[in-house]
């Protein structure tokens, strides 16, 4: 699903985006796991080593990607949904941190392992040793020696060879190592800045309470007052009705005498 900023799905769609690449970076870590179990043994080929470079190039990918848009997930606008993106956020950032942990765990086995095999070629490979024996004098040396010597020199080329490869791959692992604490950071500072947005929340909520209920007191006294007032004009209307009756009584009286 490819993510286009600014539809009304936008939110969902991040989500759905995020939880994907989370379960194929759970999944391109077990596929490394697989294959560092094999390294050291008689499978270890450049088949493998391939292999292995290409998963860990992929999964560092996907890793910044994904941060990038837990980024993009953050930083969307408040909404009415706030509460429920604030439950999604929360549940991508430790299911996203928990996969980190496990693919920067077998980031570290895979540059053991490599240091491992550095150190065993290294102990048995004439390259750490010296330079073949060199022949002096006008004798040369019997065709059998000189295919040993040119056998010895050929495995002495091929391993400062698979040195250099494995040293540049133990380099790469340590750059992506490098980024993934990097994503980390960036995780840690999400989780910060959903703590301070949910305080700012809940004081909001807690601030538009206690209004609710100022103005449901004043309310209920503007009723009050409301009542009383009638009942006062009640009052007075029938204190003036007596007193008119009581005179038209006595203008009446008064006037048959």
């Amino acid at each position: 699903m490819a993510y286009q900023a600014g539809f009304p799905e936008e939110p969902n769609a991040l989500v759905q985006i995020i939880s994907s690449n989370i379960q194929r970076l759970t999944l391109l870590t077990s596929e490394l796991q697989r294959a560092l179990s094999l390294l050291g043994t008689d499978q270890d080929s450049n088949q493998l080593q391939l292999t292995l470079q290409q998963n860990q190039q992929q999964g560092n990918q996907l890793a910044k990607e994904t941060d990038r848009l837990m980024k993009e997930f953050s930083a969307l606008p408040v909404g009415a949904d706030q509460r429920q993106r604030k439950i999604q956020k929360e549940r991508l950032l430790n299911d996203f941190s928990a996969a980190l942990n496990t693919f920067q765990k077998t980031q570290r086995l895979a540059a053991d392992k490599e240091r491992e095999f550095v150190a065993r070629v290294r102990a048995s490979s004439k390259v750490s040793g010296g330079q073949p024996e060199t022949h002096y004098g006008s004798v040369t040396p019997f065709p059998s020696e000189m295919q040993v010597q040119d056998q010895d020199e050929a495995v002495s080329e091929d391993d400062l060879r698979l040195i250099q490869e494995r040293e540049s791959s133990i380099r790469q692992l340590e750059s992506d190592i490098t980024d993934i604490n990097d994503i980390f950071k960036d995780l840690g500072t999400m989780v910060h800045d959903q703590g301070d947005m949910i305080d700012s929340i809940e004081a909001n909520v807690e601030s538009a309470d206690v209004n609710v209920q100022s103005a449901t007191q004043q309310l209920a006294r503007a009723a009050d007052y409301q009542r009383s007032s009638r009942k006062k004009i009640c009052i007075l209307i029938i204190i003036l009705v007596v007193v008119a009756v009581v005179v038209g009584l006595i203008i009446w009286g008064a006037s048959k005498q």
